[in-house]
């Protein structure tokens, strides 16, 4: 299946993409991960897109695209994938599918995980990360052993700019502005399922499983 993963930040999206993946052995394409790649390589699409990121500005459609048009041509795609932030906006989603239409494929599914403003601000305010070794923690739900101090390596665990409550709230509104519009594209091509994502990781991965397997025998 080729599945399309949306949600707020926060939202758990890629915990949920990475667990999904690993069920149907299929690979989760994270557009962070093909970027990083991409200008580690040096190649031609990753310099270009290396120009944009240094100057602090958005990676342009058209680059993103050929990023995600080279990716899902690998062989491990032959047998699906699943797009972890990506798209983005409506005219990138419009984009894949003009790019999978001419490969004679669609996106089988567009998973949508529902999480309140407040319980986004919540769980990223609630984030700390390792300045040493980038280990992530939650001090609700995955607390240091020693009170903010890293388990690895002891080194004492710092909240990220982009958790702050100011900028969590600001990555909210762009969500809700550029991102969300696609839960109608999606929907209006019948494609679209929404996931309650306020559970615990495990059942919002029960939820979307079930509804994988509900789709599939269909």
């Amino acid at each position: 299946m080729r599945l399309v993963f949306l949600g707020p930040p926060g939202s758990g999206k890629g915990t949920q993409a990475r667990m999904v993946s690993e069920s149907m052995n299929i690979p989760q394409i994270s557009t962070g991960d093909i970027l990083r790649e991409a200008v580690a390589r040096r190649t031609d699409l990753g310099k270009k897109a290396r120009s944009y990121m240094d100057a602090g500005q958005l990676v342009p459609d058209d680059i993103m695209l050929a990023l995600i048009e080279k990716r899902v041509d690998g062989t491990d795609c032959t047998g699906g994938y699943i797009l972890d932030g990506f798209p983005r906006t409506l005219a990138q989603a419009m984009g894949l599918d003009e790019i999978l239409t001419q490969r004679g494929e669609t996106i089988d599914l567009a998973i949508l995980i529902e999480v309140a403003d407040e319980t986004v601000v919540r769980r990223l305010t609630r984030r700390r990360i390792c300045p040493a070794c980038h280990a992530l923690y939650n001090l609700d739900t995955d607390r240091p052993k020693r009170d903010n101090l890293c388990d690895r390596c002891g080194v004492e665990l710092v909240l990220r700019s982009d958790d702050e409550e100011k900028t969590v709230r600001t990555r909210l509104n762009v969500y809700r502005n550029d991102t969300l519009p696609l839960a109608d594209y999606y929907d209006s091509k019948g494609i679209l399922r929404k996931v309650d994502g306020e559970g615990s990781v495990d059942e919002v991965f029960a939820s979307i499983m079930g509804i994988l397997t509900e789709v599939r025998q269909s």
